[in-house]
């Protein structure tokens, strides 16, 4: 059994691994370091829950790591996604704690260098960074911050937050001056010095190309938005992340592609219907969304977007809805039997995905989820 104290990739408590050789330890940028030449790296699925909210968030991460989660992560919806995760480190020991996501472009690098800085530091190393950039009009409108050339902005925000880290775990000097980012004055009273963790893993959200490449090439994992499907993720995201790491030196095993899954399961007949049609709901209000169309298009479904995105301003949430045919739905979800939900998701995304998820409950059963949690981890 690892000890607690253990930095392999999987992370994971119950972990089999004997050997301390056969686990890869992080190199000095937080990254998981290749394994040894002539050595097959041991393969686990790791599965990922979720914190929503202040109320209630230590105690959620504390039976989520009890219940063999491997992390959490907490969204930017109606509430900030770093306070329920310092109230999630200091309710657990092993869990990875994630932000999926915080906005960037709502805040500048100093900004949230210092927030992960401290969130890495409370959690004892165990901070997953997941930015994602939103769409121009939240980000002028909802935020009034500036927005321009999203992809190449976000390359260097990442490489901004990278400097001012190394400026504080090294004593050097803060020097980053770029297009859209300058950071050029550190003195030791506003310095927070080495942090013995290191700095936080950074995941970068994305579904078009320019983005993703950018996850490949600057950030250690790529969260995978909810509206994909296994033929997008294989031919348009993943060659995309491979051209982003060419450019930046990045290896695959030094990378984890991180995707909740839509997955239409239950009990019951109520239960599977209940669950299809949230699922529905929340294909179509993504498919509405004009950043997203490359994913329908790739299907054939391309005017899908248009329909959408009109009944959208027409505030017809309902009608959007029923546009979701069943091949459709199949397509964005994974529809099972409980007792397949494990092979399901395997067949669809293992080699490719290193973490999951579930978009949306998929059994409050707690015998049948540690079940479905253990059998994702063995693959």
């Amino acid at each position: 059994t690892v000890s607690p104290g253990c930095s392999n990739v999987c992370n994971d408590r119950r972990c089999d691994t004997e050997q301390p050789s056969d686990c890869r330890k992080p190199d000095e940028r937080g990254r998981a370091a290749s394994p040894e030449a002539g050595r097959v790296a041991r393969l686990c699925m790791k599965v990922d829950g979720g914190i929503a909210g202040i109320e209630g968030a230590a105690e959620a991460a504390r039976f989520q790591e009890e219940a063999g989660f491997n992390g959490v992560w907490t969204p930017e919806t109606g509430h900030d996604p770093f306070m329920p995760l310092l109230l999630a480190a200091q309710a657990t020991e092993h869990l990875e704690l994630g932000t999926g996501i915080v906005v960037a472009f709502a805040r500048n690098p100093m900004n949230m260098a210092m927030v992960a800085n401290d969130i890495q530091l409370a959690s004892k190393g165990r901070l997953l960074l997941g930015l994602g950039s939103q769409i121009k009009a939240h980000i002028e409108k909802r935020f009034s911050m500036p927005w321009s050339h999203p992809a190449p902005r976000m390359r260097e925000y990442i490489m901004a937050m990278r400097a001012i880290w190394e400026c504080w775990n090294t004593g050097g000097k803060l020097d980053f001056r770029g297009d859209f980012y300058q950071h050029t004055l550190m003195t030791p009273f506003f310095s927070p010095g080495p942090n013995p963790y290191g700095p936080p893993k950074i995941f970068l959200a994305g579904v078009g190309e320019k983005m993703t490449e950018v996850a490949g090439e600057v950030a250690d994992g790529f969260l995978v938005h909810p509206f994909t499907t296994d033929r997008y993720l294989k031919e348009v995201t993943m060659p995309a992340l491979h051209k982003g790491m060419a450019v930046g030196g990045t290896k695959a095993d030094d990378f984890e592609v991180s995707y909740t899954a839509f997955v239409v399961t239950g009990e019951n007949d109520g239960e599977k219907q209940a669950a299809a049609g949230m699922a529905r709901q929340q294909i179509s209000f993504y498919g509405s969304t004009p950043a997203y169309r490359g994913v329908l298009e790739l299907h054939g479904w391309g005017d899908l977007q248009t329909e959408l995105n009109t009944l959208s301003k027409q505030g017809r949430w309902g009608d959007m809805a029923a546009l979701i045919t069943d091949d459709i739905l199949e397509t964005f979800a994974v529809i099972c039997e409980l007792d397949e939900v494990a092979d399901r998701l395997i067949e669809r995304f293992g080699g490719v995905v290193q973490r999951t998820g579930f978009y949306g409950p998929v059994t409050t059963d707690p015998d049948r989820r540690s079940e479905i949690i253990a059998a994702l981890q063995a693959s």
